[in-house]
């Protein structure tokens, strides 16, 4: 199930998880633009989001160290794209990664992972909302290949800034 590497591994994400999950995403929100909020998450409520995309089908994993198989490296999942019929076979899905695991591929096997499981639901496509200065990010989608199809001027906030919003999408 996992494309892996000599130093971490891509499993779905258990309880023990939840912790590595939100440090991350706390990171994410007080020091980057990634996430457009100002306000940290708690075990209990990324536990409930786990729950929910599970319950509606939908994938939580996790990039482990090998060696300390509780230590989240980065992270990923996906969910409904709009609560509409119409979109039904369209995800969108996020992929975070640890700053002190970046640049060592985990982004891309999670997000090699979201695809195959995305392809296995018989889905038609993932989309995935970026900062438009994440470069990093954008590149990472361009690799998968995913096509940028729409640039949203100025329809975010964080820390005062204006943000724009590249939408990227793959037909799968």
């Amino acid at each position: 199930m996992s494309p892996a590497t000599a130093d971490f591994e891509i499993i779905d994400a258990t309880e023990a998880h939840l912790p590595g999950i939100v440090a991350i995403f706390n990171h994410a929100v007080r020091e980057t633009f990634s996430i457009w909020s100002e306000t940290e998450t708690t075990v209990e409520l990324r536990r409930a989001w786990m729950a929910a995309r599970r319950q509606a089908g939908f994938p939580v994993i996790v990039a482990v160290d090998r060696l300390h198989p509780t230590e989240v490296l980065g992270y990923g999942s996906f969910g409904m794209f709009r609560d509409f019929p119409g979109y039904v076979k369209t995800v969108e899905h996020s992929v975070y990664v640890s700053p002190k695991a970046q640049r060592r591929g985990i982004g891309r096997a999670v997000l090699t992972v979201l695809m195959e499981r995305a392809k296995a639901l018989q889905l038609a496509a993932m989309v995935g909302g970026i900062d438009s200065e994440n470069a990093g990010s954008i590149a990472l989608h361009e690799q998968a290949g995913f096509e940028v199809q729409g640039n949203l001027k100025g329809v975010g906030r964080k820390f005062g800034k204006s943000l724009d919003l590249v939408f990227m999408v793959k037909a799968l």
